[in-house]
């Protein structure tokens, strides 16, 4: 969320920066509504005074005219105040619902666009592989080597469920344990998060929690969802928390199951493992101070590439464009892995990085304590280490081999305890 003074301040740049995030939000709304909550509470303040001066009026001899008028006065003050109290708690309420609707600014380099077409590639690592041999898609090998098995799923659970089967429960493990490991060597704290959240915690993170527009699995008759990520719980920790300076930045990371309902995810590039309803997920998560969060930002990227590099997965980076940031993302960077198996070959996203600023900080009230004795709102930045359902796309379309087999990444077998995955 915004500063409501910056939103009335900075008005026309609020509204540009809606339009070019292709949002929904009325910034004029949230202007109008800061002044009349200006109003209100000045009106309040001034009953308020009236009501002390009458209490101690009362209290000096009067006759008893005099006290009866008092009583009156002091009567119909009491009256004034209620009704004010009730109309600045609605102007609140609306100002906070209205504002809750305005993104975060977008970082001035953000590329302008609508769609993921319209990101800015900044950077590549490794060549998309060339092979030998007409190259399977993920959906075909895991069948054949009997690792993945959708048609199960989809009778127990649904479409979009899957079930992983002997070398492929190992393979998700492994992933699991080593980017787990890369992490620890850096510092992050690991968590297991819990993979249900109150609607209040998601809404701080700037997710939808019901609607038809929400990817949310919301439980009903409970305010509470399944989580679509580790940044939601790992946000929540330090809610209405104020953090010692000296402690930041908090470098945690988050394992979970996530939950999306995928609501119209449809195309060819959504089959299979890319798009799934139940999906494990290894997420970063900081806390920091406000001249921190750029560099940090950088840093988390750095991060998720030396997990690909390593993996000997090609990959590129991209500058996520303005339409496609999210509300509370300032500026998201996107890692693309290589994939084989969509036709002649094409680049899908595998981990994301953004930079939130004080947007989720304020939502959830997240302060630290400066230098200058005030409190002041953290930035916040997420990241994904592993989102295990889309490397195993990876590793399995980019490590085939012409027997049909897949070898897997150097760095992954001392992990999973075998080199190949073979026909059974």
């Amino acid at each position: 969320m915004l500063d409501y003074h910056f939103i009335v301040e900075n008005l026309q740049a609020v509204k540009k920066n809606i339009a070019v995030r292709f949002m929904q939000a009325d910034a004029d709304a949230v202007a109008s509504l800061y002044r009349r909550r200006t109003e209100v509470s000045t009106a309040l303040q001034q009953l308020q005074r009236r009501r002390n001066a009458n209490a101690a009026a009362m209290k000096s001899k009067l006759e008893n005219e005099q006290r009866s008028a008092l009583i009156e006065e002091g009567k119909k003050l009491k009256e004034d105040i209620a009704g004010t109290e009730a109309e600045l708690a609605k102007v609140d309420a609306d100002l906070s619902a209205e504002a809750r609707r305005i993104p975060n600014m977008a970082h001035p380099d953000a590329p302008a666009g609508k769609e993921d077409k319209d990101n800015l590639e900044v950077k590549r690592i490794g060549e998309p592989v060339k092979f030998d041999f007409a190259p399977k898609d993920h959906v075909q090998l895991g069948q054949e080597l009997d690792i993945i098995d959708f048609e199960s799923a989809a009778k127990v659970s649904g479409v979009k469920f899957y079930y992983l089967k002997n070398e492929g429960v190992f393979l998700e493990l492994g992933l699991v344990r080593y980017a787990l490991d890369i992490l620890k060597k850096k510092g992050f704290t690991p968590f297991i998060t819990p993979d249900v959240a109150k609607e209040e915690v998601l809404e701080g993170i700037g997710f939808n929690p019901r609607g038809a527009e929400s990817n949310v699995y919301a439980l009903e008759g409970e305010r509470a969802c399944l989580v679509g990520t580790a940044e939601i719980t790992l946000g929540g920790y330090y809610a209405n928390t104020i953090i010692a300076k000296d402690k930041l930045p908090l470098k945690m990371a988050g394992l979970s199951h996530c939950f999306r309902r995928e609501a119209g995810a449809a195309g060819q590039f959504s089959k299979g493992l890319y798009r799934v309803h139940q999906f494990t997920k290894l997420e970063m998560f900081v806390c920091c101070l406000p001249e921190e969060s750029d560099g940090l930002h950088e840093y988390l990227r750095s991060v998720e590439e030396e997990i690909f590099s390593s993996l000997e997965i090609p990959f590129r980076v991209v500058d996520t464009c303005t339409g496609d940031l999210g509300a509370p993302a300032y500026r998201k960077w996107d890692l693309e892995a290589w994939m084989p198996g969509r036709g002649d070959g094409e680049w899908g996203e595998v981990t994301s990085t953004s930079n939130c600023t004080d947007y989720q900080a304020r939502r959830l009230n997240v302060k630290y304590k400066d230098d200058d004795g005030k409190n002041k709102f953290v930035h916040m930045l997420n990241g994904t280490a592993i989102a295990v359902s889309r490397a195993i796309v990876a590793v399995l379309e980019n490590f085939q081999q012409e027997d049909g087999s897949v070898r897997l990444p150097k760095a992954l077998v001392p992990y999973c305890g075998f080199e190949i995955i073979k026909k059974k």
